[in-house]
């Protein structure tokens, strides 16, 4: 079942706290630690920024993989 559409203030964690080495970000949520370090203290703007990026980085991995 896919997950529901996030908002601003939400979390993009899956809970699945891992760093891929080979891409830098968590396996879970496509975040980078400085990503994940800065969350808590970042505003809606910042945090939208970071959302923006992930459906890339998901797509990244996928192309990457083939």
């Amino acid at each position: 079942m896919p997950h529901p559409p996030l908002r601003l203030f939400d979390s993009p964690c899956r809970s699945v706290c891992r760093i891929d080495d080979r891409f830098g970000w968590c396996v879970g949520c496509k975040r980078t630690r400085a990503e994940i370090k800065a969350w808590s203290t970042m505003d809606g703007r910042e945090r939208k920024d970071i959302l923006d990026r992930l459906p890339a980085r998901v797509q990244e991995e996928i192309e990457r993989s083939q």
